[in-house]
């Protein structure tokens, strides 16, 4: 008999946006029916898939929540709905009129996922950003900044719809909370300023 080492899973760290570059990805989103799209992913955390298949009556306005049907492993849950998106969601309305789903790219159809992944790249290009980022990267920003911001980490499983909540864990390793109260030993070692000009090698 042969012993082999099964080999081990990979465990890369989500690529996150600051606040900052969110908001310079939204100001370089010009299209107003693009920039729903972005503005609902971010406030509310969507998976690509739940926003493709969003219809206004998933929108309880009265609660403040979007409701996700079917979402990953058939199941439902609710996440919040942003004042700012809902409003911005409702200028949209009035100028596309979509029939069915909120966001439709033929009628009666729902919008293509690669177009949306095409509006990200366009914008983040346009706003500088250097990180190679999708539509879960928004999501996985809506989690780190909610993290950041002092929300439960099991408020943030339930929004997201974690079953399990190890996977909602991985935003500890992201996050720069608490970073502001760190020092690095070099800056405790050295004065600031303190350069070499000796230019020898």
């Amino acid at each position: 008999m042969y012993y082999t080492e099964r080999p081990r899973k990979e465990s890369k760290l989500p690529t996150v946006l600051s606040e900052q570059e969110v908001k310079d990805l939204f100001h370089h989103t010009k299209n107003i029916k693009h920039k729903a799209i972005l503005f609902l992913i971010y406030s509310a955390g969507l998976r690509m898939s739940e926003v493709l298949h969003l219809t206004w009556k998933d929108l309880d306005i009265s609660r403040g929540v979007i409701h996700i049907r079917d979402g990953k492993g058939k199941k439902d849950r609710i996440t919040i709905l942003s004042t700012l998106a809902h409003n911005y969601l409702q200028h949209y309305q009035t100028i596309f009129k979509p029939m069915h789903w909120i966001f439709e790219g033929i009628p009666g159809q729902p919008y293509s996922a690669r177009s949306i992944n095409n509006i990200i790249k366009r914008s983040s290009r346009f706003a500088g950003i250097k990180k190679n980022i999708s539509a879960h990267t928004l999501r996985h920003s809506f989690a780190t900044h909610l993290l950041e911001s002092g929300t439960d980490l099991r408020y943030i499983q339930t929004l997201l719809g974690h079953e399990s909540s190890r996977t909602t864990e991985r935003y500890t390793h992201v996050t720069k909370r608490g970073f502001e109260k760190l020092k690095s030993p070099l800056d405790n070692l050295l004065p600031m300023g303190t350069l070499e000009t000796n230019k020898e090698i």
